[in-house]
C-alpha cells in the first residue's frame, strides 16, 4: 500500500553515518498516532524543524520520505 498521509513533526536527530547525514524523525499524524523513522539527506526536507507539517509517503505503514505541502 503507497500513499501520503499529513503529519507533524515531533522531533528531528540528525547524525553521520560513513560521512552522509541521516535524521531519526518523529512524527505525529492527525489521529495521534506516532511514527518514527529513518531517513536520508534525498527523503528530507532541508532545514526541517520541529513542528512544521508535512506530507509523509508512505509504503505498507513504513514512513520512506517527508516533503512540505506545496
Amino acid at each position: 500500500m503507497l500513499g501520503e498521509q499529513e503529519a507533524v513533526v515531533v522531533e528531528v536527530r540528525p547524525f553521520d553515518l560513513h560521512g552522509v547525514r541521516y535524521q531519526d524523525v518523529t512524527i505525529a499524524y492527525r489521529d495521534r498516532s506516532v511514527a518514527q523513522a529513518r531517513l536520508g539527506p534525498e527523503s528530507v526536507p532541508a532545514d526541517l524543524q520541529p513542528g512544521e507539517e508535512v506530507l509523509a509517503t508512505r509504503v505498507v505503514n513504513m514512513v520512506v520520505s517527508l516533503r512540505r505541502p506545496e
